[in-house]
Formats: structure tokens, sequence, C-alpha cells
């Protein structure tokens, strides 16, 4: 069963952008948070952003903070990921997820407190 589907990857060359967006399928899309993740090869799978349920509270990875901004219209069920100023280590396969509740102890800018994943969307940016 899929979750959430991700779309908007592609290949930019550096400097560019994209836009990417994850929805739910087949259900509202109501979680906590909603979070993006990616994963380049031979790596282990890494956070990029996260946002609560209203959007209020966003954070972001170092390696993408002011570059990189996570937003959310769950009135389309869709969140989205705007990716400017690309550079050839974004090169990745970016996952989509979302955690249905709230725990206050867990740390969502880990992949542990989500619920539901992606299949991924690949981004690769060129030099």
């Amino acid at each position: 069963q899929v979750q959430l589907v991700e779309s908007g990857g592609g290949l930019v060359q550096a400097g560019g952008s994209l836009r990417l967006s994850c929805a739910a399928s087949g259900r509202t899309f109501s979680g906590y948070a909603m979070g993006w993740f990616r994963q380049a090869p031979g790596k282990e799978r890494e956070f990029v952003a996260t946002i609560s349920r209203t959007g209020g509270s966003t954070s972001y990875a170092d390696s993408v903070k002011g570059r990189f901004t996570i937003s959310r219209d769950n009135a389309k069920n869709t969140v989205y990921l705007q990716m400017n100023s690309l550079k050839p280590e974004d090169t990745a396969l970016y996952y989509c997820a979302e955690g249905l509740v709230y725990n206050a102890g867990s740390d969502y800018n880990t992949a542990e407190p989500y619920d539901y994943w992606g299949q991924g969307t690949q981004v690769t940016v060129s030099s």
C-alpha cells in the first residue's frame, strides 16, 4: 500500500531550483509532522527538513538551511520542499515521511518517529 507519493524530482544544473511535492494517497493528510529525507548512493539516509501539522514549526539540516524551504497545504494533502541554490552534493533520492502521532520524546529530525514513507523521487544536480 502506497501511503505517500513524491514528485518533482529531476536533473538540474548547480545553482538551479526544484520543488518537490509529496501527497497522501487515498487518505486525509493530517499527520503531526511531515519530513523530507534523502539518501545518496553508499550513504545513510539523512534528515533534510521537517514541518509541524499547521506549518508553525520547521527545522532544517545544517547542510540545506537557507537554501531549502519546507511547507505544507493540508487542504491539498500535500507537503512541499522548495530547493534553491542546488549543489551537486544535494544529489540523492528524496523521501517524504509522515509522523501520525506526536511523541514528546521523539526527535523529528530522525527517521524513527515517522510512520509512512514514500518511495522517493530522484534529484540529480550537475556541475
